[in-house]
C-alpha cells in the first residue's frame, strides 16, 4: 500500500532565543540556519524514514528546486511535485531556550497546486491507499472527493486549525489527527464532542502528556516518554508521519502510536526540521 501526501513544502528560518518575544518587543536571535520543512513536507519525510512508501503531491517556486530534490534524496516520491509561477513557501521560527516556539508562515506555491496535479497524482493510487493531508496547502476539498471516489481511506491533520476547512471534508475522514487545542477549536465550531463525531479513528495529542485514541465511543491513554525538549518543532509532524506509516504497514493502531511516540520523543531532543527527523532504526533503538 502506499501514502499519498497532499502537503506543504517550506524553507524553514530558524532564531534562536533566550526565550520568545513579548507583544511588541525586539529581541536579538543567538543563531540563525535554514532547513527544510513545511507540515506536509515533515509528514512526508517521517513516513519515509519509518519505512512507509510515500508519494508527495505540492509545488515549489523556481526558488524550491533544492527543496523538492532533497525530499526525493530522503526516499519520497517527488514525481507529483510542479514548479509554479509563485515564491516557495516559507516559515520564520523562532525557538527559545526551553523548546517552545513561535512561527510564522507565508503559503506561497503551497496555495498554488494545480487541481489536474492531484487528479493525475491520485489516478495512480489504489483503493486501501492512505490520503494524507493537513491545513497549509490549497486543492483539499478536491482530493478528499478524489480519495472518497477512489476507495482510499482518509487522513487528516488539523492543523494549522481552520474550523472550515475541517468541516468541509469532516464526512470523509477516516482518521483525524489533532492537538488538545484544536480538539477544543473543533468541538466548539461544531457544537459536537470528538465522541459524536462519524470518524472511526481520532487521535489527540497532548505534548508532554502522551495522546489518546477515540474509536468505537471508547477512549485509550498512551503516554509520552520522559525526555528533555530542544526543540518542539516539528515533534506533531514526525508523530503523524510515523503514525501513518505504522498504520499502512499493517501495524495495530496502538504499536503504530508506540512507534510514533519515540518518534517524537528523539524529535524534539534535535534542533530542525525535516532535515533531522529520526530513522526506523533509531526508533527501534530507543531506550525506553
Amino acid at each position: 500500500m502506499s501514502i499519498w501526501n497532499l502537503g506543504s513544502i517550506n524553507a524553514d528560518h530558524f532564531y534562536r532565543l533566550d526565550r520568545l518575544p513579548e507583544p511588541g518587543e525586539t529581541l536579538a536571535s543567538k543563531s540563525f540556519s535554514t532547513g527544510l520543512g513545511g507540515k506536509g513536507t515533515n509528514m512526508s519525510v517521517a513516513a519515509a524514514r519509518a519505512a512507509g512508501r510515500i508519494h508527495h503531491i505540492g509545488a515549489v517556486g523556481q526558488d524550491g528546486i533544492w527543496a523538492r530534490d532533497r525530499l526525493m534524496e530522503y526516499g519520497v516520491d517527488t514525481r507529483f511535485i510542479d514548479t509554479v509561477d509563485a515564491a516557495t513557501g516559507h516559515a520564520i521560527i523562532l525557538v527559545a531556550d526551553d523548546g517552545e516556539n513561535s512561527i510564522v508562515l507565508h503559503p506561497g506555491a503551497n496555495a498554488a497546486i494545480p487541481d489536474d496535479l492531484i487528479g493525475r497524482a491520485l489516478a495512480e493510487a489504489s483503493p486501501a491507499d492512505i490520503l494524507l493531508m493537513q491545513n497549509e496547502t490549497n486543492g483539499q476539498l478536491t482530493a478528499a472527493r478524489m480519495a472518497e471516489a477512489l476507495g482510499l481511506r482518509l487522513a487528516y491533520a488539523a492543523a494549522p486549525f481552520e474550523a472550515e476547512a475541517v468541516k468541509a471534508t469532516l464526512d470523509r475522514i477516516d482518521l483525524l489527527i489533532l492537538n488538545e487545542v484544536e480538539a477544543a477549536q473543533l468541538t466548539d465550531a461544531l457544537g459536537r464532542s470528538l465522541a459524536d463525531l462519524n470518524i472511526a479513528d481520532i487521535v489527540v495529542t497532548k505534548g508532554a502528556d502522551g495522546c489518546a485514541h477515540l474509536t468505537a465511543g471508547t477512549e485509550t491513554n498512551h503516554p509520552a516518554l520522559k525526555v528533555t525538549p530542544v526543540d518542539t518543532t516539528g515533534a506533531g509532524d514526525t508523530f503523524t508521519g510515523y503514525l501513518i506509516a505504522g498504520i499502512d504497514r499493517g501495524l495495530p493502531i496502538a504499536q503504530a502510536i508506540g512507534q510514533a511516540t519515540r518518534a517524537a520523543a528523539l524529535m524534539v531532543q534535535r534542533e530542525g526540521t525535516a532535515d533531522v527527523i529520526p530513522d526506523l532504526k533509531e526508533v527501534q533503538d530507543m531506550a525506553l
